[in-house]
C-alpha cells in the first residue's frame, strides 16, 4: 500500500522527534506529503463570572483571569506553531512537502477529523503506555484514533530517549545551517 498523505499527530512528548523520524522515512520512500498536527487539549474548568457575592471587584477579577488565560493560550499557540514549523523546515530540506496545523480541543476527535478533511491515507502517532485503570481514567488518544480513524493508523511505541535526543539535535543543526 502506498501512503500519499500522512498525518503526523504530535503531543510534545519525548516521543515526538522519533514519530517524525518514522514519518520522514515513509515519506521519503513513498513520495508522501506530510501534515504535522498538534492538539492543545484544554481541560480546564471555566471560571465562574460570579465569584463570591457579585461585587465589582469579583467582576474585575474575572476579567483579569480571562485576559491572563487568553494571553497564556496565545503564547502556547505561538510555541506550538514554531515547534511544528521546525519539523516542516527539516522535511522541506529533505525535499518532502510538509505543512502544519494545530487545533484546540479533544485530540482523538480532532486528529480523526483532520485526517478525514485532509484526505490522509495514514495517521502516525505515539502512545504513552497507559493500560488498564490508567487508560480508563486518563483516556487514550491512540486507542480512540485506532477505532475511529478514516484511514490506516501506525502507532509508534518503545522509543529510546537517546535516539530522540540525537534526532532532535540533527534537526536543529540542519535548520541552522
Amino acid at each position: 500500500m502506498v501512503f500519499k498523505k500522512i498525518l503526523i499527530a504530535l503531543d510534545r512528548s519525548s516521543q515526538s522527534a522519533m514519530i517524525v523520524k518514522q514519518a520522514l522515512f515513509i515519506a521519503e520512500t513513498q513520495g508522501s506529503q506530510l501534515m504535522l498536527f498538534h492538539c492543545l487539549d484544554l481541560q480546564t474548568e471555566e471560571i465562574s463570572p460570579v465569584i463570591g457575592i457579585g461585587t465589582l471587584s469579583d467582576v474585575n477579577m474575572y476579567n483579569t483571569f480571562q485576559r491572563l488565560h487568553h494571553e497564556s493560550l496565545q503564547k502556547d499557540l505561538e510555541q506550538v506553531r514554531d515547534w511544528l514549523a521546525t519539523y516542516c523546515e527539516y522535511a522541506s530540506a529533505k525535499n518532502i512537502t510538509a505543512e502544519l496545523d494545530y487545533r484546540i480541543g479533544n485530540p482523538g476527535v480532532l486528529i480523526c477529523d483532520r485526517a478525514k478533511n485532509w484526505g490522509a491515507d495514514l495517521i502516525i502517532l505515539g502512545r504513552r503506555g497507559y493500560s488498564g485503570l490508567s487508560e480508563l481514567i486518563m483516556g487514550s488518544v491512540s486507542n480512540y484514533v485506532t477505532h475511529h480513524a478514516p484511514c490506516s493508523v501506525l502507532i509508534v511505541q518503545g522509543i529510546q530517549a537517546e535516539e530522540d535526543e540525537e534526532f532532535s539535535q540533527e534537526i536543529s543543526s540542519n535548520i541552522t545551517n
